[in-house]
């Protein structure tokens, strides 16, 4: 069995949304072996930076929190898919290429795994989105800082988390190859938000009849 680590390293450099500089994490030190006799760190930052899952409060009102989650879905087989070509966004017709069935848990690759795209990062469309809604898979991820951008009204956000579709951003994918894997991607567990943070991580050459 090999692992891989799919998740961002959190620090105040790193990739944010869009390059806002209010969605920076910032950590600080409540403690150090000077004031105290132990060392003790704080995390100040957005839930929706680094790897992280979307619950559908995130863009639909009175939407499920994410503390309601099954982890089942999230614990689970999954299949990586390679757009490392694609220029702007995914569609529909990217996806038709490739062999999606219900209850895929479907992983986009794309170029933001290599140039780790701020502004003009690759997304997936709305028609993207309703081809995975009608193919009835139960989770989408994606390499890019945000599955969506620039879509008045947030149509694949919707389309996805209207339909208990999980949405998994911030993934990097740079060193797997296209295929099927063991994800694992469980949320901190915080009670009523819209979205949390992972360590994000594939299995490679799991076996077991009971893992589905």
């Amino acid at each position: 069995m090999k692992i891989f680590d799919i998740s961002m390293e959190i620090h105040y450099d790193m990739p944010v949304y869009k390059g806002r500089e209010f969605k920076r994490p910032v950590i600080t030190t409540d403690s150090d072996f000077v004031s105290g006799s132990v060392y003790e760190s704080r995390l100040n930052m957005n839930l929706h930076g680094g790897t992280h899952i979307d619950a559908p409060l995130h863009t639909i009102e009175n939407g499920e929190t994410l503390d309601n989650l099954p982890l089942e879905k999230v614990v689970t087989r999954c299949k990586v898919l390679d757009f490392a070509n694609v220029e702007d966004k995914i569609t529909e017709d990217h996806l038709k290429s490739k062999n999606i069935v219900q209850g895929d848990f479907v992983l986009l690759k794309t170029k933001s795994s290599f140039l780790d795209l701020e502004k003009d990062f690759i997304y997936l469309d709305k028609t993207g989105a309703q081809y995975l809604k009608e193919k009835g898979v139960k989770g989408v991820g994606i390499d890019s800082l945000g599955i969506e951008r620039d879509q008045p009204g947030h149509p694949t956000h919707n389309t996805l988390l209207g339909s208990e579709i999980i949405i998994l951003e911030g993934l990097r994918l740079k060193d797997i190859e296209e295929g099927e894997y063991f994800l694992v991607a469980a949320p901190i567990k915080i009670r009523g938000v819209e979205a949390s943070p992972v360590r994000a991580i594939l299995l490679s050459e799991l076996k077991g009849e009971n893992l589905k």
